[in-house]
Order: C-alpha cells, then sequence, then structure tokens
C-alpha cells in the first residue's frame, strides 16, 4: 500500500512538477515540446503494451483476447465520450497557446477543467497496475504516465498567466489537476483489490484509455508543427527505453 501512496503521489506531482518548469522557462520552442511529449508518447505506449493489455490477456484464461480486445474499446469508447462533453485543451485554447493574450477567465477555466477530467483516467490506470501480482509493470505504467504529465503541466502555465491569472493561482489550479490524477490512482487500485474477478477488464480497459490518448492526442499534437520526423524517432526511444526497462526488471 506503500508503494501505492508514493505512485499516486509521484504521478500526480508530475503535474507539479512540469508547471514550476512552465513558470521558469515561461515559453518553449514547439520543437522541443514535440520531442518530449512524443518521448513520453512512446513511454506511454510500451507501458499500455507491455503493463496494461498483455497481463490482461494472461489474467484473462480462455477468454482472455476477446474481454481485453472489449476492455480496449470500452476505455476508447469512455475517453471519446469525455472528449466531446469536454474537449481537451488544444481544442480549447488552440494550436499555438502562446498567442492568445485574450483568452478570459472562463476559458481558461473550462481549460484546467479538461485537463483534470482528462487526468483521471490516466490515474485509474496506474491504479489498476497495482491489482495485478506485477509491481515492476505497475511501476513502469506509472512511469509513463508521470513523464507524460511533466510536459503537460509546463505548458498548462502560459495561457492561464496570458489570461491574467495571478500566479499563485495559477500554480494552485496546476496543483488540482494531479490531484485529481492521485484520486485516480486509488479508485483504480481499491476497485481491483474489492473485485479481482474484473482485473483482465480493468487492465485493457486502462489500457485503451492510454491508446487513446496516444493516437488522439499526443501524436497528432507532435505532429502539427513539423517537426514529425524527430518527434517520430523520440517516439521510438521512448517505447525501447520501456522496453529494455521491462527485460531488465523482469
Amino acid at each position: 500500500m506503500e508503494l501505492v501512496i508514493l505512485t499516486a503521489l509521484g504521478v500526480g506531482g508530475a503535474t507539479v512538477f512540469g508547471a514550476l518548469i512552465g513558470f521558469a522557462f515561461k515559453k518553449f520552442s514547439h520543437k522541443f515540446s514535440d520531442i518530449i511529449l512524443s518521448f513520453a508518447a512512446g513511454v506511454m505506449l510500451a507501458a499500455a503494451v507491455l503493463g496494461l493489455i498483455v497481463p490482461s490477456v494472461e489474467y484473462g484464461g480462455k477468454w482472455g483476447i476477446l474481454v481485453t480486445i472489449v476492455g480496449i474499446f470500452c476505455g476508447a469508447l469512455c475517453l471519446n465520450l469525455i472528449d466531446k462533453l469536454v474537449p481537451h485543451m488544444h481544442k480549447i485554447m488552440g494550436d499555438d497557446n502562446e498567442e492568445h493574450p485574450n483568452a478570459n477567465f472562463n476559458r481558461v477555466l473550462l481549460f484546467v477543467t479538461a485537463i483534470a477530467i482528462h487526468n483521471l483516467p490516466e490515474g485509474i490506470a496506474a491504479g489498476v497496475g497495482f491489482g495485478s501480482d506485477n509491481p515492476e509493470g505497475a511501476l513502469l505504467i506509472a512511469g509513463g504516465i508521470a513523464l507524460q504529465n511533466i510536459p503537460e503541466g509546463m505548458v498548462i502555465i502560459a495561457p492561464m498567466l496570458l489570461a491574467g491569472i495571478k500566479p499563485k493561482k495559477v500554480f494552485v489550479a496546476a496543483m488540482l489537476t494531479g490531484v485529481v490524477e492521485v484520486i485516480g490512482t486509488f479508485i483504480g487500485y481499491f476497485a481491483v483489490s474489492l473485485a479481482s474477478a474484473i482485473l483482465p477488464l480493468a487492465l485493457a480497459f486502462a489500457g485503451g484509455t492510454m491508446l487513446y490518448v496516444i493516437s488522439d492526442e499526443m501524436i497528432p499534437e507532435t505532429h502539427s508543427h513539423g517537426y514529425q520526423r524527430g518527434a517520430t524517432y523520440s517516439l521510438l526511444a521512448g517505447f525501447c527505453l520501456m522496453l529494455l526497462s521491462d527485460v531488465l526488471l523482469g
């Protein structure tokens, strides 16, 4: 349980850490942010496949592959529904958030709310991993999510500051988005702990949410500024790093 608590704090704290970096530098080049975000996408992709989807098939027994497929699509459809109800950051602030100095408070509030809502399934994915008997795999999942949260925390700072929100309130808002992820981690952990029978479906569901985020948000974002070649190799580097970590820890 102590490991789950530390992981939850680490996953949520990664957003805050990214926000602190955002305060320090204020602006980042698209090339830099695309490379970092692509690397995180590669890490998350490996974590989703190795830490969630493959174990789902293994734990599912005779019908494991069918349960896994259903779970993946359920996770993706869940985030698809969330996207329709609350659009994510690039749909609210535009593709280049540095160029929106007149963004009003309501838009920024929606912006922060969207990030918080999208962070909940990611936190659940981190917690679900600890419901299996593979803590190393769970840590890989959490590490991938935490790494993705750092650049996300970095980019949420600029639009709020440009909207005239005081730095203290900006930091509190960033911290709250991280708290949501901590809550999600505990929800995922206790859900599979109380009902181990749902573990295969829960693992696949969490994997589906991560695949959706990678395909629908991270890859398009990193390929929209003319640096897609570097972003592609960065994704591969992140994936291979997690693959190497899985072999060494396995």
